[in-house]
C-alpha cells in the first residue's frame, strides 16, 4: 500500500479557508442536485428529448456531479474532483450553448462555474500532484 504526503506547498490561510468554504457549499450544491436524478420520479427536461438524450446520460451526469462533490469534500481529492468538474462545466456550457435548444442562458452559469472550479484546482494543485506522487512510488 503507498502511503500518501501531504502537500508541503500551502494556500495562505485566508485563501485556504474561502476556498474551503466555496469547496463545501459546491461540493454539497453538486451531491444535491445529482441525487434526484436516480428517484423514480424523476423525468428528464423535455430538451434533452428533443436533443435525443435518454436517462442514461442524465444518470452519467448525475454521477459525475456526484463524484465531484463527494470529491470536494475530501482533501486528498479536492484537486482531481476540481479538474473534473471543470470538464464537466465545460461540457454543459458546450450543451447548453448549441445542443440544447433555449438554453443558451444556462451557459452563464455553466461557464462561472467552470472558472470557479479552475481557480479551485488551481489552489489545491499541491493536494493533486501529491496524490500523484504517491501513485508513482
Amino acid at each position: 500500500m503507498t502511503s500518501y504526503a501531504a502537500p508541503t506547498v500551502r494556500p495562505r490561510r485566508a485563501v485556504n479557508i474561502a476556498v474551503w468554504i466555496g469547496q463545501v457549499l459546491l461540493g454539497l450544491f453538486f451531491i444535491g442536485v445529482s441525487v434526484p436524478k436516480y428517484l423514480p420520479f424523476f423525468e428528464a427536461p423535455p430538451a434533452f428529448a428533443e436533443a435525443g438524450l435518454g436517462m442514461g446520460f442524465i444518470w452519467f451526469v448525475g454521477a459525475c456531479e456526484l463524484a465531484g462533490g463527494v470529491g470536494l469534500l475530501i482533501p486528498r481529492l479536492s484537486g482531481v474532483a476540481a479538474i473534473g468538474l471543470v470538464g464537466l462545466m465545460a461540457g454543459a456550457t458546450i450543451m447548453n450553448l448549441f445542443v440544447l435548444p433555449g438554453a443558451a442562458s444556462n451557459a452563464i452559469m455553466s461557464g462561472a462555474l467552470l472558472v470557479v472550479f479552475a481557480l479551485i484546482a488551481r489552489v489545491r494543485a499541491p493536494y493533486t500532484r501529491a496524490l500523484l506522487d504517491s501513485f508513482r512510488r
